[in-house]
């Protein structure tokens, strides 16, 4: 049975709400071992260690034993094949991601709808339909291979392009000939965390990877000594040559680009995910030149915008939290820095080099504004936008005198616009097909003060002439941390909520890169309560303000966001009726012991640092879940290819939140099966994924209309 609206749907709701009556749930024993660490003189136990091993029979029969328990539950929920439904048809429309230009050809990927991949098109011209350059759908009959990074070379004839496989950081770059469409010999293996910068003449690319990993540890074993390589088209990747390394420290991270010039390639050096980088560059005119350093120490966040010969231009936050441009001539033998585009009231988070001009693109309470500046810095015009949203792209070479970009809201879909560098004006390239009328919903955007006195911005929307009466189920979002914002942008799954009679809140936590350098670092390490209680004091205004009550209300986050979920579920479980953390990094002790975790205590700290280890263990979601604690319903998701954050931390989670659950509400988790921590997911995964979320929500909300 189909419904035609959301009312017809909510009414059918109501007359059978019977349905979600809670049925006693038998989970899965979960065998317990002898296993305890000791932190520094605190002892801790771990019983579920042996969840860590995710090749062994034992975590496959386990995985195999919780799916059943899942989708059982789900199965009896009458509703969840109608969202899936609604999900599937709002889902169908045609889109488009912004073209570019390279080499007089242009470049963009289109989704017919329900494709699981977005497919690559070559054109003559921007108005030109083009052909298809690229296929993923092909590679694979279930859609789990996804292109994950793509190069062209200067003159437009050639493309790299990385694959994954079932949702995995690991990449293998190939090689396309764009005329002919006829892949090469050349494979590039042993590859996550970068990309592919081709030489100016075409015959090559610089690429970073790491040593060869054991087939059977590769999901789950550490990674250290990237090192970047050249490699010449038609030689085997074991001739490539090694370009720089950093021996003195495993764990640093490097990766290099050309310049639009080809003349140089700038090397970035890192430490884990904090922004603050070094930079080296090598001029490449000169084929035995040495890698230089310009940036040396990890103090302050250094990115590369463009060059006029060796005069380099970077956008950094030093001495300026929110960003500012800056010029150093590298031919220079003082290396004197000047200020181009001063630091401002808002976040400068990206700048293009574009018709000899900057174009800056700013985040002011969490949404975009773009400026203009000249070569000097003289501001010039700013690009009117429709309003509270997120506007990206502005891509192109430095003597094109168009760009394009994209416009997106929570209520407006994505639309792309032909700009005229010269003139200043935008003109509608492109609209998404989605039948949506952006009056028809509210979009506010509040602040609300958090637990010391911060204020904290917050995006709400929900379907016009919603009664505030604290009866709406209401789905809050976050993630708060790596520097990362969260900007409002066009999502058919949150339309569908809203097509449900919910509301949906992202707030804008500290941890995030909303408001700079600062922002972001007054949530890191020891302060990381922070962000837990801004997302705390978020639900807590939702509720005042009677947008929702605690048993209408859920918590969402993934990755950094699911950890959130996580920590702020054990402190305040009485504030919600459900959370629904996805691929969380739940065991903050042994997080930095597997594949990327290492990267992370440039936020998180160490659990070696004694210090920071008193604070991990405060918050740390799996070991302050409290035996008869009477939790909120909980759907916890994951993949069983994520490489960034490994299953262990979900695995692990959901066993100890089940043997602690004190009250009647569910604890699931849901495994998905040749997926990773989300890139590059199918279409047809995220809607069956979405579907079951949000059937759970409507059970455990109690959703249905008076």
């Amino acid at each position: 049975m189909m419904f035609k609206t959301a009312t017809a749907l909510l009414i059918f709701m109501s007359l059978n709400a019977g349905a979600y009556a809670q049925t006693k749930i038998e989970y899965p024993q979960t065998r317990k071992v002898e296993q305890s660490d000791d932190y520094h003189g605190t002892k801790i136990s771990d019983p579920y260690r042996w969840l860590e091993d995710d090749n062994s029979a034992e975590t496959k029969a386990w995985v195999e034993a919780q799916n059943k328990v899942t989708f059982d539950y789900l199965n009896q929920i009458p509703e969840r094949a109608k969202i899936k439904a609604r999900l599937t048809e709002l889902w169908n429309y045609e889109r488009y991601s912004a073209p570019f230009k390279q080499g007089g050809k242009y470049f963009y990927t289109k989704n017919d709808g329900l494709q699981n991949q977005s497919v690559w098109y070559v054109a003559e011209s921007a108005g030109d339909k083009g052909r298809v350059l690229l296929d993923p759908n092909t590679l694979s009959k279930d859609g789990t291979v996804a292109l994950n990074g793509s190069s062209i070379s200067d003159d437009g004839k050639l493309l790299a392009y990385g694959l994954s496989s079932s949702g995995s950081d690991w990449i293998e770059w190939r090689f396309k000939n764009v005329e002919t469409g006829e892949d090469m010999a050349d494979v590039l293996k042993d590859i996550k965390f970068s990309g592919a910068s081709w030489t100016k003449d075409g015959k090559g690319v610089f690429y970073s990877r790491f040593p060869a990993t054991d087939e059977k540890a590769k999901l789950t074993s550490l990674n250290y000594n990237q090192k970047i390589y050249y490699h010449k088209l038609g030689t085997p990747q074991s001739e490539d040559g090694l370009i720089y390394e950093r021996a003195d420290d495993k764990e640093m991270g490097v990766g290099g680009g050309v310049t639009e010039d080809g003349k140089y390639l700038i090397v970035y050096v890192s430490k884990g995910t904090s922004p603050k980088n070094q930079i080296y560059y090598k001029d490449l005119s000169k084929p035995d030149s040495q890698v230089l350093p310009l940036i040396d120490k990890f103090e302050s966040s250094y990115g590369f915008i463009g060059n006029d010969g060796s005069m380099f231009y970077f956008l950094t936050d030093k001495d300026a939290s929110h960003g500012r441009v800056v010029a150093v001539d590298v031919s220079k033998q003082d290396k004197e820095w000047k200020e181009i585009i001063p630091e401002g009231r808002e976040t400068l988070g990206d700048v293009n080099f574009v018709n000899n001009q900057f174009i800056g693109n700013y985040l002011k309470d969490a949404y975009t504004q773009i400026r203009i500046y000249d070569i000097k810095g003289k501001f010039l015009r700013n690009v009117e936008l429709s309003g509270i949203g997120t506007a990206g792209g502005f891509g192109g070479k430095r003597d094109d005198t168009e760009t394009f970009y994209t416009f997106s809201s929570y209520a407006t879909p994505p639309t792309i616009y032909r700009y005229d560098m010269k003139t200043g004006k935008s003109e509608v390239f492109r609209k998404a097909g989605v039948k949506i009328n952006p009056g028809d919903y509210e979009v506010k955007q509040i602040k609300y003060k958090s637990k010391d006195g911060t204020e904290v911005p917050m995006l709400i929307v929900y379907k016009k002439g919603l009664k505030m009466d604290g009866m709406n189920p209401t789905l809050l979002y976050g993630y708060g941390g790596f520097n990362i914002s969260l900007t409002p942008s066009f999502s058919v799954s949150r339309l569908a909520w809203m097509e449900m009679g919910g509301v949906f809140a992202v707030a804008n936590l500290r941890g995030g890169g909303e408001y700079g350098k600062e922002w972001h670092e007054s949530a890191i390490k020891t302060k990381r309560q922070n962000a837990f209680d801004d997302f705390i004091a978020a639900a807590e205004y939702l509720i005042s303000a009677k947008y929702t009550s605690p048993k209408k209300l859920a918590i969402q986050g993934g990755s950094n966001g699911g950890l959130l979920v996580g920590a702020v579920l054990n402190q305040r479980p009485e504030l919600f009726g459900a959370a629904l953390p996805a691929v969380g990094v739940m065991d903050m002790l042994r997080f930095n012991k597997f594949t990327a975790g290492r990267y992370w205590t440039s936020d998180y700290g160490s659990p070696d640092n004694p210090e920071e280890f008193a604070a991990i263990y405060k918050y740390s979601p799996l070991h302050n879940l409290k035996k008869g604690t009477k939790y909120p319903a909980v759907l916890v998701t994951t993949a069983d290819h994520d490489d960034r954050v490994v299953p262990a931390h979900s695995f692990k989670y959901a066993a100890t939140l089940q043997e602690s659950q004190g009250g009647d509400a569910p604890v699931l988790i849901r495994i998905e099966t040749k997926a990773g921590h989300g890139a590059g997911k199918p279409t047809s995964k995220q809607i069956e994924e979405i579907a079951d979320i949000y059937g759970f929500l409507m059970k455990n909300l109690e959703m249905k209309t008076n």
